[in-house]
């Protein structure tokens, strides 16, 4: 595994716990991002979207689980392994830890080996998840209503007329039409299409949807004015 290639954002208010992290991670090739509070760490994380988050509990202004609750609530970061690296151990302390969104719980002190040990495990099974997504992703055909998508080929049927939607207009359709009724909102449209290192104008998704109902018809995306667009079977 080419740790190069995983960002790990570490979010502790003790500047010796983030020296003591950053060093030992930063050795093994990680990239490091660092905050010593929970709303530079949202911040942080709606920034550089982090593979993995190690995210103390106990933290002046806002404690580790509110700051993990928000951070699950970003769009693109659904996937992101979120870590507690704590010194509370209480079954109630974890419970709540997990309820708020974690993957897994770290109890401090930990040995760096160990660490790097638990971070690799937690990344594999990261790596794990978006290889399976992307194999499902490229291998299904999935029908809403009168619309079958293929995956594989990239091609959209409606009432029996194939057509093939440039790569934009499709990734559009389907991330859509994988919730129908939930209302993506236009940042998350954008992260998740686009991707947020990508610079687009503001009026690039409106032109993706008017395009998409010319082919598709006018009545599967509805525009929730001010927010964003659901898909309607």
């Amino acid at each position: 595994m080419d740790n190069t290639a995983f960002k790990i954002l570490l979010i502790d208010d003790e500047p010796d716990i983030l020296e003591f992290l950053s060093y030992n991670l930063q050795k093994e090739g990680f990239v490091i991002f660092k905050a010593t509070q929970g709303r530079e760490g949202i911040d942080l994380a709606r920034q550089h979207q982090p593979h993995l988050i190690l995210l103390d509990v106990m933290m002046p202004e806002m404690d580790g689980i509110e700051t993990c609750q928000i951070i699950r609530s970003l769009p693109g970061l659904e996937r992101t392994v979120i870590a507690f690296l704590t010194a509370r151990g209480e079954d109630y302390s974890q419970i709540a830890g997990f309820e708020a969104g974690a993957d897994d719980y770290i109890t401090k002190p930990i040995k760096p080996k160990v660490l790097v040990s638990r971070i690799n495990a937690l990344l594999k099974r990261y790596d794990k998840i978006i290889q399976k997504e992307q194999h499902q992703i490229s291998t299904k055909r999935v029908q809403h209503g009168d619309i079958l998508i293929d995956t594989e080929k990239y091609v959209i049927e409606v009432e029996d007329r194939e057509l093939v939607l440039p790569r934009k207009e499709f990734e559009l359709l389907f991330l859509l039409s994988s919730k129908p009724g939930k209302v993506f909102t236009r940042d998350e449209i954008f992260s998740r299409v686009w991707g947020d290192d990508v610079i687009v104008g503001d009026r690039t998704i409106d032109v993706h949807i008017r395009k998409l109902r010319e082919k598709i018809g006018e009545k599967h995306i509805n525009t929730v004015k001010g927010i964003g667009y659901k898909f309607i079977e």
